[in-house]
């Protein structure tokens, strides 16, 4: 009798701890505003600069909205903070849509890579993958001082895929879910990813062979650049977006691309070329993991994301009909749908992470 009374004390104890696992991620369940952003101006959306030196010494600039700033409950060390990693020759200011919409809902951080945006320079070879590994981890460590989820759009996806190859220990423990958009881990033609960057529609096969050759005389490509914007406003049009977007959309992306010199596109050329890390991907199932793609992504083809899906075991998957590479701006308002359902499991895990803990103390172990 007291043994079957101790099981069922044992058994109305864990449902209790589960139902206050599912009470505290209801109450903190963030879902982002819908239309946000909408009104305001791309690259307006702006915090406090922060200084993070990375472990080579280049300096990364970062931005943090604090939920308290925005009309929210100011974030405590304990609660989630979301990093978003732009892409190649884009900025922080690519996640406009998804930052005016988490503002005051959840702490996010916004930095520029190496050689983008305000962020420094990169010297010598450190253009790789693995040394945007090391920034994320450098970045993470400055600013989130409790769980993490990680967001990564392109280059940014690598950035996370990096990390997750040489600290795989962070997932499921400290990194708490992540986001793979319009990304890939390897087999990419390097001549998709470079094709809009290039002057007056340059591509191809070209691309491979002239690369270091144009790098060499990139005040001229970067002038050449400037003399066919009209051309480049379709390509980028074209190699962007799926579906017919505004033209400030065109654009802003446009905007990104050409303030970033043409020796920094040169510069990661061989990252891409030699990408290969579809064998290390394991630890990203340790935590929730969203993959999302457009259909028509010419740069990085939902080929890679559903390869990316079959090989992240318990990965979801999120193809949106039609759009392009820069989904984050044409669909936004889907991409952060499958956000806020990451950001929900996410505060799961911690909150599953955290009931043993207030069961020791409840009991005095």
């Amino acid at each position: 009798m007291r043994r079957a009374g101790k099981l069922v004390g044992t058994a109305a104890g864990a449902a209790a701890g589960a139902a206050a696992v599912g009470a505290v991620a209801r109450q903190q369940r963030t879902i982002a505003r819908r239309g946000a952003g909408e009104t305001t101006p791309f690259g307006e959306l702006r915090s406090t600069p922060l200084q993070i030196v990375a472990d080579d010494g280049t300096d990364l600039h970062a931005e943090i909205d604090e939920p308290g700033d925005h009309g929210g409950t100011p974030a405590t060390e304990d609660d989630l903070t979301v990093v978003f990693v732009h892409g190649y020759t884009l900025n922080l200011d690519c996640w406009h849509f998804q930052r005016a919409a988490y503002r005051g809902r959840v702490r996010t951080v916004f930095y520029d890579q190496r050689s983008h945006g305000r962020s420094a320079r990169s010297e010598g070879d450190g253009s790789t993958i693995e040394q945007l590994g090391l920034d994320l981890m450098r970045v993470i460590q400055h600013t989130a001082p409790g769980p993490v989820v990680l967001v990564g759009h392109s280059m940014g996806g690598m950035s996370i895929i990096s990390l997750a190859e040489h600290h795989p220990e962070l997932f499921g423990d400290k990194v708490v879910g992540a986001a793979l958009v319009s990304t890939t881990a390897g087999g990419l033609d390097p001549g998709r990813i470079l094709f809009p960057m290039l002057p007056l529609g340059m591509g191809g096969r070209f691309v491979g062979r002239a690369v270091r050759t144009l790098s060499r005389g990139h005040k001229l490509v970067d002038l050449a650049r400037e003399w066919g914007q009209k051309i480049a406003d379709v390509v980028t049009d074209r190699y962007a977006f799926g579906d017919d977007v505004p033209i400030d959309y065109v654009d802003f992306v446009f905007d990104m691309i050409n303030a970033t010199p043409f020796s920094v596109v040169a510069d990661f050329y061989p990252a891409f070329a030699s990408l290969a890390k579809f064998e290390v991907l394991s630890p990203l199932a340790q935590a929730p993991t969203a993959i999302i793609c457009g259909t028509e992504d010419r740069i990085t083809p939902i080929s890679h994301s559903r390869k990316l899906h079959a090989r992240i075991a318990g990965s979801s998957l999120l193809e949106c009909q039609g759009a392009g590479h820069m989904v984050i701006l044409e669909r936004h308002d889907e991409v952060n749908r499958e956000l806020d359902d990451l950001l929900d499991l996410a505060h799961q895990r911690v909150a599953q992470q955290r009931a043993p803990q207030r069961s020791q103390r409840k009991t005095g172990a």
